[in-house]
């Protein structure tokens, strides 16, 4: 899971595109990047491992000048953490093209070997996201125009999703003309368009989540759609037009239950909501199977469950605690890299208030079970503090099936829910009760909020693929590519792309 931007301005954008990022840096905290387009038509890149704060100092600051520009906060999915699979990529020809990309293709093989034959070009990582690049590159070029109007641009990412597939939702800046940003003609992942005015010009935003247009100062206008390429030239000039057959809105669920901010609206879903209504349904659900569970207290594993814990506590009528402390200077575990990285990084993340588990039976609520390695140190915790029972409910259903759609989730070997039945996966995490939420109670929490989406990309659930793509074989690619050793061999391998910048 990735975070994307892109600005077009009548002033410069490097301290805007810069805050973007930092409210989108939950989606990704592996690396950061940011290219601009300066006055004399060149790209100014800075990009590094770490966080936004981290990457970007006041000397790179200076240096990013331009009124457009692009930026990307990344974790890593089947790739690895080096820095030389950061975000934005870009290639000199045709015109200097840079793009960001937040997703995962699923043909990116084929698509590296048909560049090579087709087109003689060469994809030095193994980022789709490079390839992804090349592809919009290569089609451009075939258009063979010294400049491109709007319906050669949305004919080249027609061409583009004709090749692709996956998830992916893009931005690209071409020099000399201007941003197209497009999504998948599933719209599995998200991507909204912002604009202002100022000095009587209109200034346009793109971004993966709404609470970035609003913190630097954007209206959001509306969700990208499936399938569809918004153009806006460096004047101002914007165009859209849906440039894939058949698109179908399948939004990815676990959007809602983990990764999106709760201050975003996401295709016409308040996050926010989305949870309460997860909370009431899962609430609902414990006091009709649990009646006879003697629950004390309510406590939420901080953040993205608070707000589903809350509405829990008051259907059940118990008191509702904030039990655990949270460290807010340590990454989301679920998206770090190694597992060594995740466990060690619980204990940092978390620290309990003894007080409110001491000799009562707790219900601790948490957004989802992936690996259950968090699950079952969140456990431990509970019980060192002094918990007498503890009952654990999750507000997503039984996670087992990997991701292939740009969330790292492990294969299915890794999976706690993988070939286990609740009681099972109770024993393994240590609690003496839990529960999962239905998976139609999930999404109708969603489409509460919007009736018009009638399906989810639910495949972590249900192992069905909206793509359509996903074989057997597929899924054993990806397992050798996402364990942790291939990882560390991969980190190894690419010593030699690092980027040094000066700091």
């Amino acid at each position: 899971m990735c975070g994307i931007v892109g600005i077009v301005s009548q002033s410069p954008v490097n301290q805007s595109i810069y805050d973007a990022l930092t409210v989108l840096q939950h989606r990704g905290q592996d690396a950061a990047g940011i290219v601009t387009v300066d006055d004399e038509n060149r790209f100014r890149l800075r990009k590094a491992n770490g966080l936004v704060s981290d990457v970007f100092q006041q000397i790179h600051m200076q240096r990013l000048q331009g009124n457009a520009g692009i930026g990307h906060v990344r974790y890593p999915t089947a790739g690895s953490s080096s820095v030389s699979e950061a975000q934005p990529f870009y290639v000199n020809s045709p015109y200097g093209l840079t793009l960001v990309h937040n997703g995962n293709l699923t043909n990116s093989a084929e698509l590296t070997e048909k560049l090579y034959k087709l087109a003689r070009r060469h994809v030095n990582t193994n980022s789709d996201s490079e390839a992804l690049l090349n592809i919009v590159a290569h089609h451009i070029d075939h258009i063979n125009k010294e400049t491109l109007s709007p319906a050669d641009i949305f004919s080249a990412i027609r061409k583009t999703n004709e090749d692709i597939r996956g998830a992916y939702a893009c931005v690209a800046m071409i020099i000399g003309h201007g941003l197209v940003a497009f999504r998948d003609p599933n719209g599995i992942r998200p991507l909204v368009l912002g604009q202002r005015e100022e000095n009587g010009k209109m200034e346009y935003m793109f971004a993966s989540e709404t609470v970035a247009l609003d913190t630097v100062g954007f209206e959001f206008v509306r969700d990208i759609k499936p399938g569809e390429a918004v153009y806006v030239t460096f004047d101002g000039e914007i165009y859209a037009e849906i440039c894939a057959e058949d698109p179908k809105l399948t939004p990815c669920i676990f959007e809602y239950v983990y990764f999106a901010r709760p201050d975003s609206t996401i295709d016409g879903v308040s996050v926010y909501a989305a949870r309460v209504h997860m909370g009431e349904r899962l609430g609902q659900k414990i006091a009709r199977e649990w009646k006879d569970a003697d629950i004390d207290v309510v406590i939420p594993v901080p953040e993205t469950s608070n707000d589903i814990a809350l509405r829990i506590a008051h259907i059940l009528g118990k008191p509702y605690r904030q039990g655990f402390v949270k460290n807010r200077y340590v990454g989301r575990t679920f998206i770090m890299p190694g597992q060594t990285q995740r466990v060690s990084a619980v204990r940092r993340k978390l620290n309990t208030i003894s007080t409110e588990f001491k000799g009562k039976n707790v219900l601790l609520v948490d957004d989802s079970i992936v690996r259950g390695t968090t699950s079952e140190q969140i456990v431990d915790m509970a019980r060192a503090a002094g918990a007498n029972k503890i009952y654990f409910a999750s507000a997503a259903p039984e996670i087992r099936y990997p991701n292939v759609y740009g969330i790292d989730m492990p294969t299915k070997h890794e999976l706690i829910a993988y070939g286990r039945n609740v009681d099972e996966i109770a024993k393994l995490i240590g609690v003496d009760r839990l529960i999962f939420q239905d998976l139609e109670a999930l999404q109708i929490s969603v489409q509460q909020e919007n009736p018009s989406i009638r399906e989810f990309d639910a495949s972590v659930f249900t192992g069905k693929y909206v793509t359509g793509d996903i074989t057997p074989e597929y899924l054993d690619d990806i397992a050798e590519r996402r364990n942790d050793k291939a990882k560390k061999k991969r980190e190894k391998d690419a010593t030699n792309l690092e980027i040094h910048n000066e700091k």
